[in-house]
């Protein structure tokens, strides 16, 4: 529950601090003195989004810091997750910083806000004047159902192989559309694909046919080129090696004299040995010259097939032109192929669909069991509020279509008075009947739940008298088993609070401030005889007061 609550530089807030105890707890006070703002405070730890403009002084950080006290609500397992550290008492804290930035803390260890949000889950639900308005809302009418009937796992379980059916379903649609798309381009790229593969492409195939066709389509030029270079290095007078020969001997006369002449004739004998290597190579590439058109068309053909498959397929080598028939080859796979994996996904679907349907079924099971017993719980709540003859009946269909939360449709209605029709809750109830209605459901939740701390803004509207009277025995006995804060503007309920603060505006020289007191047991008795006369305390006002608080 939450033990104390302190905050500092927020709305009209300057600094305040709270010690709040568990029970019921009241908080009054007159039309926008600032009780909006302390549950906008309670917001943000809870993980509400910060908002810079709420600063009261833009220079200075705002502060919000509540202590909980968490030791039999069995969160150990939250702080083990998040790898907080566990406190009985534990510390929640959040900052607004003057540079805008915001700043959240667990027990002084850094957190997301996602924590926060996480954790204020278990801790507090703040019930705001304008949740009444939910009870029409199918998604809230499930939500209390299933929480009352334990459904949370089930629902987990079910969110989960929803998703996962929904993505084998948009897979298979995703399937079909490239098996319609293939099938229309099918034939033209089985043709592509036979040109390609009859062209029998190889990495590296262009260069050595275009080195090939240079070398057939040149064969005269290379035996004449060839030949005159072989005379120039064999020629018996004038020939290269018959020159170099003579340096040789001539230089074999001198090496010894010294290691550079040595060196010179090393050196001349190296050319020797690698212009007689040359020789006997180019020689051999003679050898092996000779005209053969027919190769030589060969090797043209080869060519322009290539170059025709590049300028079909704007490719830039063979390498590409590799890759498009790899590309082609999956294409026209799938083609061939889709059947079969519409098939197998068909079938994941079906598996699927079942388990589906066996989780929506247990859901289905357990809302169906629990409704008669909320239906009867409400109506016997409803009765002591005032409303003695209100029917309420929720209907649960089951569908074929898988839904967010199940196979059903869920919609509650009201019969407010005797011998009245049933119609939808929305349109069924006023104001203050929705407000006993929502009460009602509260407190059925409350029971049901383990959750330490719960806060009604306003849960009286458009009540008063003997019926507020009533709403307040019902939070009285709520606060028995759990923290009950409740915010109100009518002496009945106010008078049933075990402990009362007071929310109120002064001005000093500077600017407005928003204060919190708690009251004493006389001050409570001039808090409510101001509110049983219009800000006027009379002898009748003072003495219906006690008679509240007694």
């Amino acid at each position: 529950m939450l033990t104390a609550l302190s905050i500092k530089n927020y709305a009209l807030i300057e600094d305040i601090n709270m010690s709040l105890d568990k029970g019921f707890t009241i908080m009054t006070g007159e039309t926008g003195a600032g009780k909006s703002i302390i549950l906008g405070a309670l917001g943000l730890l809870l993980g509400d989004r910060a908002d810079f403009s709420a600063i009261r002084n833009p220079e200075k950080k705002c502060v919000i810091e509540g202590s909980f006290g968490i030791v039999n609500y069995k969160l150990e397992k939250f702080f083990e997750k998040e790898d907080l550290d566990y406190e009985p008492n534990s510390i929640i804290r959040r900052e607004i910083l003057p540079s805008g930035k915001s700043r959240a803390f667990i027990n002084d260890t850094p957190v997301k806000i996602s924590a926060l949000q996480k954790l204020g889950s278990y801790l507090i639900d703040i019930h705001s004047q304008h949740e009444t308005l939910s009870l029409g809302n199918a998604g809230y009418q499930f939500d209390v159902i299933d929480t009352i009937a334990g459904n949370e796992a089930v629902l987990i379980q079910y969110k989960k192989e929803l998703r996962n059916f929904k993505a084998l379903q948009a897979r298979f649609a995703e399937l079909k559309e490239e098996q319609a798309r293939a099938a229309r381009e099918y034939d033209y790229n089985v043709f592509l694909l036979n040109e390609l593969e009859e062209a029998h492409l190889k990495e590296g195939m262009q260069d050595e046919l275009e080195e090939r066709y240079e070398e057939l389509n040149n064969v005269e030029e290379l035996t004449e080129n060839l030949n005159a270079a072989i005379n120039n290095l064999q020629q018996e007078e004038i020939g290269s090696l018959e020159t170099l020969k003579s340096i040789r001997n001539s230089l074999s006369k001198i090496s010894q004299f010294s290691t550079s002449y040595e060196s010179f004739y090393e050196r001349v004998n190296s050319v020797i040995i690698e212009l007689d290597d040359l020789e006997t190579e180019m020689t051999s590439a003679l050898d092996r010259i000779e005209a053969n058109p027919e190769e030589l068309e060969m090797v043209n053909q080869k060519l322009q097939l290539i170059y025709n498959l590049q300028k079909k397929h704007n490719a830039e080598n063979v390498e590409e032109l590799i890759a498009i028939t790899e590309s082609l080859r999956k294409e026209v796979s799938v083609t061939e192929n889709a059947e079969n994996s519409l098939k197998e996904i068909q079938r994941e679907i079906e598996a699927k669909k079942e388990e589906l349907q066996k989780i929506a079924s247990e859901l289905h099971a357990k809302r169906d069991k629990i409704i008669p017993v909320f239906v009867e719980q409400t109506e016997k709540i409803l009765a002591d509020l005032g409303m003695p003859n209100a029917r309420l009946k929720i209907q649960l269909d089951q569908t074929a279509e898988f839904l967010t939360n199940g196979q059903d449709k869920l919609e509650w209605f009201l019969a407010a008075n005797k011998g009245g029709t049933f119609k939808e809750m929305k349109k069924a109830a006023s104001g203050g009947e929705l407000s006993r209605i929502m009460l009602a459901v509260k407190s059925i939740l409350a029971a049901q739940s383990n959750l330490p701390t719960i806060i009604f803004d306003e849960i009286d509207t458009g009540v008063s008298g003997d019926i507020a009277s009533r709403m307040g025995e019902i939070l009285q006995k709520m606060g028995a088993n759990m923290q009950v804060i409740a915010i109100t503007h009518l002496p009945q309920i106010a008078g049933k609070g075990s402990s009362h603060f007071k929310i109120y505006k002064e001005d000093n020289d500077d600017a407005t401030q928003t204060k919190i007191v708690k009251l004493g047991e006389n001050q409570r008795v001039e808090e409510l005889a101001l509110m049983l006369g219009g800000n006027t305390k009379s002898e009748s006002a003072l003495a219906h007061a006690k008679a509240l608080l007694n």
